[in-house]
């Protein structure tokens, strides 16, 4: 029988300063303005990890894979807890 720890793991990011959701917004306003429907294409990025979910448009693809998608989603998490 495998060794399962009931510990719960940490999972850090540095606290150096995270340009996500500048990167977030930038995408998110190319994909508004080639008429695609953000949400749907970031998360199949972000389920995937195939760029071709997003437009080459303004670079908004360069820059998106810049960032791991880890960094996204935490940005994401992030903004979404914020006000909870």
């Amino acid at each position: 029988m495998p060794n399962i720890s009931e510990d719960t793991m940490m999972f850090r990011v540095d606290n150096e300063e995270n340009n996500a959701a500048m990167v977030i917004n930038a995408v998110y306003q190319s994909l508004i303005t080639k008429g695609y429907n953000p949400i749907n294409q970031l998360v199949g990025y972000l389920l995937s990890g195939d760029p071709t979910y997003i437009t080459s448009y303004n670079n908004a693809r360069g820059l998106i894979r810049k960032l791991e998608r880890d960094e996204l989603l935490e940005e994401l998490v992030r903004a979404y807890l914020k006000d909870k």
